[in-house]
C-alpha cells in the first residue's frame, strides 16, 4: 500500500493517493460561492448539496429542476414509498430506531414539482446547529448567536432578522431543542477543551 501523508503542507500537490489534505480557508470559500461558509458548518455554503435522479422508467417530466430543500433522510422514505413497503421495527432480531423525520419525495418524481417537505429539517455538526421551516432558517455557528433568515429572498444568508422576530426565533430554537432531545444530540465539545487548547473542530484549514 501507499504510505498517506496527513496535513497541509503548501509545497505538497493535494489530491493524490498519499495525501490527506485541505485547501485552506480561502479555496473553501470560494467554492461553496455565493453560500456562506463550507464544510463543518451548517449554513447554507456547509450543507446544500445538489442532488441528481436518473429513473427514465419512473421519473414524469424529466429534466426539470426542483428547489425545495430536503435531506438525507428522505431518501430512503422515498425509496419506501415508491416500492410500497414499510420502514421495519426489527432487522435480523435486532430492534430499529424509528426513521427520524424522512417523507418521500415520490410526488416531485411523479410531476407535482411545486411540492415540498411538511415537516422542519434539523442540523448538528460539531456545536453548529440550525433548523428549516418553509423559508424560514434559523442557524447558529458555534458560540455564536442565532441567526433567521427569509430563504426565499436571502438564500445566501446575509440579512439576518433575529432581531425583528424574536418570537419566530425563540419558537424555532425549542424545536430545534426538542428535535436534538429525541435524537440524542450530544453537548459540544464531547470533551473538555484544556485550558490554551483551540477547538480544532472549528479551525479546518489550519489542521
Amino acid at each position: 500500500g501507499t504510505q498517506t501523508i496527513v496535513g497541509n503542507n503548501p509545497e505538497r500537490m493535494p489530491g493524490g493517493r498519499d495525501s490527506f489534505m485541505s485547501y485552506d480557508l480561502p479555496w473553501a470559500n470560494a467554492s461553496n460561492t455565493p453560500f456562506r461558509l463550507f464544510k463543518s458548518w451548517v449554513h447554507e455554503g456547509g450543507i446544500a448539496t445538489p442532488f441528481f435522479i436518473h429513473w427514465p422508467r419512473g421519473i414524469k417530466n424529466t429534466a426539470q429542476i426542483h428547489h425545495k430543500p430536503w435531506i438525507m433522510m428522505d431518501i430512503v422514505a422515498t425509496c419506501y414509498d415508491i416500492c410500497g413497503i414499510s420502514y421495519p421495527d426489527e432487522l435480523n432480531g435486532t430492534k430499529l430506531p424509528p426513521l427520524e423525520q424522512g417523507e418521500s419525495f415520490a410526488s416531485v418524481l411523479n410531476g407535482n414539482n411545486s411540492f415540498e417537505r411538511q415537516e422542519p429539517i434539523f442540523w448538528e455538526h460539531q456545536g453548529n446547529r440550525a433548523v428549516r421551516q418553509g423559508k424560514w432558517k434559523l442557524v447558529n455557528q458555534h458560540r455564536v448567536d442565532w441567526e433567521l433568515f427569509d430563504m426565499s429572498r436571502d438564500r445566501t444568508e446575509l440579512r439576518n432578522l433575529a432581531s425583528q422576530k424574536p418570537e419566530r426565533v425563540k419558537e424555532m430554537i425549542e424545536m430545534w431543542k426538542e428535535w436534538a432531545k429525541r435524537c440524542g444530540v450530544l453537548h459540544w465539545p464531547l470533551y473538555e477543551i484544556p485550558e490554551g487548547e483551540k477547538d480544532w473542530a472549528h479551525l479546518p484549514w489550519l489542521w
